[in-house]
């Protein structure tokens, strides 16, 4: 019975149970998606500004509009900082309060009122410590994760579209098309990517959009291969043939017939590509080519713990999140492999 119900279901759906049966691979997809929401509503989590409160009779949104010092009784006209000794002192009277995050710390908010010298060590106030600069980890740690965990996403995006386009020309048209572009893939892959990357930052101030777009340049040309392979393969297939003796168009043929069944090496390699994304941008902010300094970055961190070795609270935590990330792409990976082999039932 439950092989006649499996022959039943739609090849995703297969492919749907057989991810499922990989318990850690299934569970790594789970504890992953918890994450990336944590990351990406970080404000929520982790924020010094209160999401509303209620001074002198007048209830702010301070997460959505900030007050100046002034509207609450101050004497400048500065945003107001919420963990000024004379707002504080302001929020314990009778009548007035504020509801904020569980961390009430941002990645870039600095307690100026502290009193434990940078970088300081956990303590009630900062629950992982600071950073050299005062800043809290958890909050550094939280958006910095969220950072690079997007710009992830955003580089296998962009990288498997022109991989899967080249891969495809290349692999449905062959002959001397085939032969052209793979002599042009040849001399742009001998073009040093970090030497490149030096470059253009030493000429244009870093940012995530700069990045994104020099790195995309050079990510497709490893996955262009097995599309090329996977097309030159399914090209000569019956049904392709059929659908060109109908009069379809290469256009049509591409991507109704042989594109949705040469997919398989492209989404399993989604999670590895993802992790060398999460790599590349770790790596270039550790050297100083990666995003400038008022983006919250897990390899500025890095380099900041290999410059306070005894501050461990700067690079254990940024490597566990490092290393819990990578491995549960790894088993995403894997259980997406195993998804799509349809040697295993």
């Amino acid at each position: 019975m439950s092989a006649v119900a499996d022959v039943s279901r739609s090849p995703g759906q297969r492919a749907w149970a057989r991810f499922k049966r990989n318990r850690m691979g299934y569970l790594s997809l789970w504890l992953f998606s918890v994450l990336l929401v944590l990351a990406t509503f970080g404000e929520l989590v982790s924020n010094d500004k209160p999401f509303v409160a209620k001074v002198n009779g007048t209830t702010y949104f301070p997460i959505l509009n900030n007050p100046s010092d002034q509207a609450l009784d101050g004497d400048f006209a500065t945003p107001a900082d919420w963990k000024d000794p004379f707002i504080t002192g302001l929020l314990a009277q009778p009548g007035n309060w504020k509801v904020g995050a569980i961390n009430p710390h941002s990645a870039m908010s600095i307690d100026y009122f502290s009193k434990n010298p940078n970088p300081a060590a956990p303590n009630a106030d900062n629950w992982l410590g600071t950073d050299k600069f005062g800043r809290d980890m958890l909050a550094r740690l939280l958006y910095g994760f969220r950072v690079s965990i997007w710009f992830a996403i955003a580089l296998t995006v962009a990288g498997t579209l022109i991989g899967v386009v080249m891969g495809a020309i290349q692999g449905y048209f062959g002959g001397r098309m085939d032969l052209t572009v793979q002599r042009l893939i040849e001399i742009w892959g001998a073009v040093p990517e970090l030497y490149l990357l030096i470059i253009v930052a030493s000429i244009f101030e870093p940012s995530l959009l700069l990045l994104l777009i020099l790195l995309s340049l050079f990510g497709w040309i490893g996955l262009s291969d097995y599309v090329r392979a996977e097309f030159l393969r399914n090209r000569n297939l019956e049904f392709v043939k059929a659908a060109r003796a109908l009069g379809l168009s290469n256009l049509q043929i591409i991507r109704r017939h042989v594109l949705p069944n040469s997919l398989t090496p492209v989404i399993t390699f989604l999670p590895f590509r993802m992790s060398g994304a999460i790599f590349a941008l770790t790596s270039l902010d550790f050297l100083g080519l990666g995003v400038p300094s008022s983006v919250p970055s897990l390899g500025e961190l890095l380099n900041q713990g290999k410059d306070w070795l005894d501050a461990w609270w700067i690079i254990v935590p940024t490597f566990l999140v490092l290393t819990v990330s990578m491995t549960l792409l790894t088993f995403i990976g894997d259980a997406l492999r195993d998804a799509f082999d349809t040697r295993k039932s």
